[in-house]
């Protein structure tokens, strides 16, 4: 598995280099890869219109300085900026054996285990794919799959200003409250060693999938399985 840093980069740039590199995967000229990157303020609408929510007009977010854009992946309104850990995987599920309600649990996993070290306990929601802290609301996942190959991913909010999310109803949910790890312990953190952090997970929990599948079929016997939480 790959892992491409980009920084702090704009969001119509990354999702240009998801489609090109999603395409390459299909195409079997590269392996899984995946995109860790911070983003310039921006709301994004997501694929359910009627989670699509925006409490001021679009003019005024340009004014601001917050970008709009319409994309295609799952769930509804939300938001990136600086200080939250963007990642996007380009994975193949058929490889790796999982289905796609497997593979969101999988992200899941990551983020709850990537904030359990930052000081933060988390959990699911049945129903509701992301990541809570109690009432409170810490990371986003909205994922498109084409042709068996992923994109877009999942956010978690670590440090970034959460005040963009006072432009809109965050997943269509109404009253959910948006927190952030450093919201939560009041720590500042080191991005690049939450990115080391990051890396250690995705190797462990997407790559495990893949060398499970391997054994079984070495075995002899070929059948899907899933990912396993330790």
């Amino acid at each position: 598995m790959q892992i491409v840093d980009c920084g702090i980069c704009g969001y119509r740039q990354v999702l240009e280099l998801q489609g090109q590199l999603q395409e390459r995967r299909r195409a079997g000229e590269i392996g899984d890869t995946v995109v860790v990157v911070e983003q310039p303020a921006v709301i994004t609408l997501g694929a359910r219109k009627t989670a699509n929510r925006l409490l001021v007009d679009v003019e005024e977010l340009a004014r601001r300085g917050i970008e709009v854009v319409e994309i295609r992946r799952g769930g509804g309104a939300t938001a990136h900026n600086p200080g939250q850990l963007v990642f996007y995987p380009i994975v193949h599920l058929q490889e790796l054996w999982l289905g796609v309600n497997e593979y969101v649990r999988t992200l899941e996993a990551i983020g709850v285990e990537l904030l359990v070290g930052l000081g933060v306990e988390s959990a699911r929601r049945k129903g509701l794919p992301g990541l809570w802290v109690d009432e409170r609301k810490i990371a986003s996942i909205g994922v498109r799959v084409s042709r068996l190959v992923t994109c877009h991913g999942m956010a978690i909010n670590i440090q970034n200003d959460l005040s963009i999310f006072n432009f809109m109803v965050p997943c269509g949910l109404d009253g959910v409250v948006m927190t952030s790890a450093q919201k939560e312990t009041g720590r500042t953190y080191e991005m690049g060693q939450i990115k080391e952090r990051l890396t250690t997970l995705l190797h462990r929990y997407v790559g495990r999938a893949s060398s499970h599948h391997i054994l079984e079929k070495a075995s002899g016997d070929v059948r899907p399985t899933t990912a396993r939480e330790p």
